[in-house]
């Protein structure tokens, strides 16, 4: 190393500036190629602050292009964050570059959207030195707003009014600052001065003059109609009360606000019914009376309760109108807020509207449409250009899991015939997205580190060799657990890991292993349909065509549980004809020496152990989890352990692999939804996002689903974020329309969670209102039926009962059936005026009728 480059990589930047001083071209190129050559060595060293300056300094003094420069400051290695431009700059002029604002531009495209944002200085700093415009890229203009909004503790910047007046940037970018997806959350940073210092700074530059009131209004509403996270529109909506829209303002926007009123998230719906009233008659009766029907039959009570006073206050305004007004105030009928649903009915009928009851949803059954068989698998790659198409997609993400079975079959398929090509095209896309060799124990069960393994391996990467180590030692590990069949066979210890985690990463490691081959056909256990299934006949004609050759032991293994459940004699005469171990295998597979199902047994679980010293995480764990414990029958050896599970207490390490899951074992609902249960219960316990994504693929999986399926769909209804909710929502209309949902044990497990505190009920009122909506009305009421008993009789009944009670009133008129619901009466009879009982008094009297 010369005494540049180490002084580079120490951050010695007055050492490195006085290197550079009087060098000719030829001299610096000569050190750009030695600096270039020794930080592609160090793929695991760290550039950072000060590494990171002196690094950009020695970039512009000695490498030839603006590409070259940027390619080298984009690498994920090194960070920019706090990085001065100044330096830099001085550097560039020194030797007479003229391509700095080049290099600001490549970065801008280059860097991923979060270093862009810790980055954006340094950029900015080329542009604003060489007055160059800036880019208008999504990721720019965040790091523009966040430093715009970005915290000052020291009060050392000047106000947030004084630096936006002078900004070189503002006008190009402001525009971009209304169209850019999230980046309201930067402007809520705030700059010392609260959360509405650029908003306020905004407002007071219209004022100015020095910007047009116009496009802020415009930008504003324009943002709003988008949508975005609830914390990135905050700004904005603090902007648009700010700006306080005069009534001329809004009339030539009413058409705007309305849509906002009807459609937008509750604080935007309440700023828009807000400004539309204060600003008088502005938008046209119908245009209104329109939108008014949508808010009138939305959740949020605040809402609808101020709708309902303003059209009372337009009909006695308006009293030729009345009637037309009172028809639109009988939509709040059907609203679950008993008080709301009275008040609306009362004032529709003083002005002049009969209500009339609402209509039936379906008659005595549910309304949904037949279900679809599950879609089918999409076809197998067969090219070298798809392939890394579908990896480039995947890389550094979390693998969906019918990708991970496409890729890893197209692996085997063209890194067995086409290596070189293949290798070739794959090595940059590698490069960019580096996972690296890990040799912790953790890394074997790791699935983006193992799919990462098998791309290093394709491409003839050095850190293959270690992850080549940890498949022959998982795969040693793992051979006496040959699977198959489940009886007969000596005992073997429990795995490690949870058995789905621990069958996909041995497969990940035996596909390792068949990259050295040539000619592979590809894996028998690429599924044909989304669910992971495999047609029975597919498996045949694949174990027909492979003829003589060995078939890999986990990869029949993964093909055989990926079978229906049943007995096919026939294709099992066929299969046995083809006279090999595997045709004789998946013979006695459709005779019925398949999956045996394991007994369930629902068992509560508390926290876990409590840390020595401070333990923080401790008291954040619910108290208590309704799981499900798995036992094989007696005489099975359950050598992968699939059929036992033994519910850990909560708090313990999960895998995460709940999206693979239901493809290892589509034909077993119950003891797939078992493995599943704790993501899906932290879903809604814990917060956690993404964890009843599951859902909807396990119930196009076939198979029973007993108390461990019902368990995940209550706990599913209930999840803290709303993508979760509507996962269990398609789950149960899916299982529904299928004929295979156990409503009234879904139901009881629902009332019982909620009453012993597990979960938020308040949650489970949307889903359910929608799946009524969607056609399930019988489905529905079956649920309510078992599930309000156990919370009516809790001595302090949840939040949420009277929604569901109002619900179930609905439904029971809806579809005519009774059911009786133990304890209801018991709530009738306490009498009052709470809304509690005036909802059973309600469902009493539909039942009645």
């Amino acid at each position: 190393m010369t005494g540049f480059v180490e002084a580079v990589v120490r951050g010695r930047m007055s050492q490195v500036r006085s290197a550079l001083a009087g060098l000719d071209e030829p001299a610096r190129r000569a050190l750009g190629d030695e600096l270039v050559a020794d930080v592609r060595r160090r793929r695991d060293a760290w550039w950072w602050q000060g590494e990171a300056a002196t690094l950009a300094v020695a970039a512009v003094g000695t490498l030839s292009t603006p590409t070259k420069v940027a390619a080298l400051l984009g690498r994920r290695s090194v960070w920019l964050n706090g990085v001065d431009a100044a330096p830099v700059v001085d550097v560039a002029r020194e030797r007479g570059v003229t391509w700095l604002a080049d290099v600001a531009y490549k970065l801008a495209d280059r860097l991923p959207r979060d270093r862009m944002v810790a980055g954006w200085r340094f950029v900015a700093g080329l542009l604003t030195a060489e007055k160059a415009p800036p880019p208008t890229g999504d990721d720019f203009v965040r790091g523009w707003a966040a430093a715009q909004g970005w915290p000052d503790p020291r009060g050392t910047r000047p106000p947030t009014v004084d630096r936006l007046r002078a900004d070189p940037f503002l006008d190009a970018l402001l525009p971009r600052l209304f169209e850019v997806d999230g980046v309201g959350t930067e402007l809520a940073r705030g700059d010392g001065t609260g959360t509405e210092a650029v908003p306020r700074a905004l407002v007071a530059l219209a004022a100015e003059g020095r910007l047009d009131r116009a496009v802020l209004l415009n930008g504003v509403l324009g943002r709003l109609l988008r949508g975005d996270r609830p914390g990135a529109l905050r700004p904005f909506l603090v902007l648009h009360d700010l700006l306080a829209p005069t009534p001329d303002e809004v009339a030539v926007r009413s058409s705007a606000y309305l849509r906002l009123l009807a459609d937008g998230p509750g604080p935007v719906a309440r700023a828009a019914q807000r400004t539309l009233r204060q600003a008088g008659d502005v938008a046209e009766p119908e245009a209104l009376w329109e939108a008014a029907r949508t808010v009138l039959a939305r959740p949020e009570k605040a809402l609808v309760r101020a709708q309902v006073s303003w059209l009372d206050r337009l009909a006695r305004q308006h009293p030729d109108r009345a009637p037309e007004i009172g028809a639109v105030l009988a939509v709040a009928a059907g609203h679950p807020d008993a008080g709301l649903r009275e008040r609306a009915l009362a004032l529709a009928q003083r002005h002049g509207h009969r209500p009339v009851a609402v209509a039936s949803v379906a008659e005595a059954r549910d309304d949904l449409p037949p279900p679809l068989p599950a879609a089918a698998a999409p076809p197998p790659i067969q090219d070298v250009d798809e392939l890394v198409e579908e990896v480039a997609a995947s890389l550094g993400r979390r693998w969906p899991a019918l990708t991970a079975e496409r890729v890893m079959d197209g692996l085997v398929r063209l890194g067995t015939a086409d290596r070189e090509r293949l290798a070739a095209a794959l090595l940059p896309v590698v490069r960019r997205e580096r996972v690296g060799a890990y040799d912790h124990p953790w890394s074997v069960f790791n699935r983006s580190v193992q799919m990462h393994g098998l791309l290093l391996a394709v491409c003839g990467e050095a850190e293959a060799a270690t992850r080549r180590d940890q498949w022959s030692t998982l795969l040693a590990e793992s051979r006496p657990r040959a699977p198959l069949p489940f009886r007969g066979g000596p005992p073997v210890p429990a795995t490690r890991r949870p058995a789905p985690v621990q069958l996909a990463c041995t497969r990940l490691a035996e596909i390792g292993q068949r990259l050295d081959g040539r000619d592979d056909p590809g894996l028998l256990s690429a599924p044909t349909s989304v669910t992971g299934a495999i047609e029975p006949v597919a498996l045949y004609e694949r174990l027909a065509a492979l003829g003589d050759r060995p078939v890999w032991r986990w990869d029949l293994a993964q093909a055989l549980l990926r079978l229906p459940a049943g007995v096919d004699g026939p294709l099992a005469e066929r299969a046995a004809a083809l006279r090999t171990p595997a045709g004789d295998e998946l013979a006695r597979w459709l005779r019925g020496d398949a999956v045996p199902a394991p007994a369930q047994q629902v068992v509560t679980v508390g926290r876990r152990a409590r840390s020595a010293g401070y333990d923080w995480g401790y008291d954040q764990l619910p108290e208590g989890r309704t799981l499900v414990a798995l036992t094989p029958p007696d005489g099975v050896e359950d050598r992968l352990g699939l059929l036992t599970l033994t519910p850990t207490p909560i708090g313990r390490w999960t895998d995460g692999w709940g999206d693979v899951w239901p493809a290892v074992l589509p034909g077993h609902r119950g003891v797939v939804a078992a493995h599943l249960l704790p993501e899906v219960a932290g879903a809604a316990q814990e917060d956690t996002l993404g964890h009843a994504a599951a859902l909807p693929v396990l119930a196009e999986c076939t198979g029973a689903g007993g108390p461990a399926l019902d368990l995940a769909l209550a706990y599913g209804l209930c999840a803290r974020h709303e993508a979760d909710r509507v996962a269990a929502l398609d789950a149960v209309l899916i299982l529904a329309a299928a004929g295979d949902l156990d409503a009234p044990a879904t139901g009881g497990h629902l009332g019982a969670l909620a009453a012993g505190g597990q979960v938020t009920l308040t949650r489970a009122v949307t889903p359910l209102r929608d799946a009524v909506a969607a056609g399930a009305p019988l489905s529905v009421w079956r649920l309510l039926a078992s599930a309000l008993p156990p919370l009516l009789g809790a001595p302090t009944p949840p939040r949420g009962t009277p929604d569901l009670l109002a619900l179930a009133a609905d439904t029971a008129t809806a579809t005519g059936v009774r059911i009786e619901v133990p304890g209801l009466a018991d709530v009738v009879a306490r009498g009052g005026g709470s809304r509690l009982v005036a909802e059973a008094r309600r469902l009493t009297t539909a039942l009645a009728a």
